[in-house]
């Protein structure tokens, strides 16, 4: 893990982050995890609006029937992990973009680190909540 060294040069005024925690991800990693998510959550919308488009009469029944599928059940579940992964990445883009030492002074590593650990408790409270609905009786 890397420990947390906050450079600054000076940019027009404005310090910049030069290392932060990121448990030695890089950022492509980061890109393609964001973008294969966002193709992930795009094709579930396109399923789920496809099954309320081509069922008109759409009811209870008819949407128990469609979730009943193994296949509905395996993708809802890729498309939470795919959702949990878009929204850390973001979330910790955001984090370390704007939680810095410039706007919170020097206790901005313990804030951004304590506000990171908040978003992913609740992330995986999300995951596992999610896991129990779809997997569900």
């Amino acid at each position: 893990m890397d420990y947390v060294r906050a450079c600054y040069r000076s940019c027009g005024g404005a310090a910049m982050v030069n290392r932060v925690i990121n448990f030695r991800r890089s950022g492509i990693f980061d890109w393609i995890i964001q973008r294969f998510s966002a193709v992930v959550l795009a094709a579930y919308t396109i399923f789920i609006l496809g099954n309320f488009l081509l069922c008109a009469d759409m009811d209870f029944h008819a949407w128990k029937s469609i979730f009943d599928s193994i296949f509905t059940r395996v993708f809802s579940i890729i498309t939470l992990i795919a959702l949990c992964a878009h929204a850390w990445v973001g979330m910790w883009t955001v984090t370390t973009d704007y939680i810095t030492s410039v706007q919170f002074g020097k206790n901005a590593t313990v804030l951004r680190f304590v506000f990171q650990f908040f978003v992913f408790l609740i992330l995986t409270a999300y995951l596992i909540w999610g896991v129990q609905i779809f997997w569900g009786s």
